[in-house]
């Protein structure tokens, strides 16, 4: 697997549970987290999203950021879990809508949780409802970038090669949890929490509040230690 997108293949559907957000009560098989990725992605190319452009994402752990980002990614897209940067895409939980009602010339705002105030807001749930579940056709690079943090970009490649270290140091398996309580704003909590456990075919799993829950591995602040995204360098 050379870019995000790998992890999204057909033929990794299965019926097993790849997501687990237990506040909400909700959950994705990998058949659904495949699927819904393809139909986010398909909804940020109707708002203008095209290979290299930016997506500002609200960095709730919910299913929804979660598959923005994966559906990003399959374009070539890149995320910024942080809704205030700028971007061609602005998706945030609709209590936040009118936070971005002034956005500049050409940014597009997308909202979950509700339908939004106004038409001329996105509402992310019935569009990703209503999209065709295509396979995306951009190429997309090892090399290209896929994650901005703190105006630094992180490649397919350089995020997978951390999620490998991951998945070897804690000898995560098919099945395995993995507890996620740190914010997506944070690089680390995406390798360590969201794409370790999809690489090993296992769960990320949010709990609610403090609640302690049994997993292979829980992503917090401070744990897992960091791991290097590329030489040198550390999340």
């Amino acid at each position: 697997m050379d870019v995000i997108g790998d992890l999204m293949a057909r033929d990794r559907r299965s019926d097993r549970l790849a997501l687990r957000v237990d506040g909400p009560g909700r959950t994705y098989t990998y058949h659904d987290l495949i699927t819904t990725s393809y139909k986010a992605g398909n909804v940020l190319r109707y708002l203008g999203v095209r290979k290299g452009a930016r997506v500002a994402v609200d960095p709730l752990s919910l299913p929804e950021p979660l598959l923005t980002f994966l559906g990003a990614a399959q374009l070539g897209a890149v995320t910024a879990f942080d809704p205030a940067v700028e971007a061609r895409a602005t998706v945030v939980a609709v209590a936040r809508e009118s936070e971005f009602d002034d956005l500049p010339p050409g940014q597009k705002l997308a909202v979950f949780g509700g339908p939004p105030s106004s038409p001329a807001t996105t509402h992310w749930e019935q569009e990703v409802w209503s999209e065709n579940p295509a396979v995306h056709p951009e190429v997309v690079a090892p090399a290209d970038p896929a994650l901005v943090a703190d105006d630094r970009e992180f490649a397919h490649g350089d995020l997978l090669d951390a999620a490998r270290e991951v998945v070897a140091d804690f000898d995560l398996e098919a099945g395995d949890t993995v507890a996620v309580r740190s914010s997506l704003s944070r690089p680390g909590t995406v390798v360590a929490g969201v794409l370790a456990p999809l690489l090993a075919g296992g769960t990320i799993r949010v709990p609610a509040g403090g609640e302690a829950v049994e997993a292979a591995l829980s992503v917090g602040d401070g744990a897992p230690e960091p791991v290097a995204l590329a030489p040198g360098d550390a999340w």
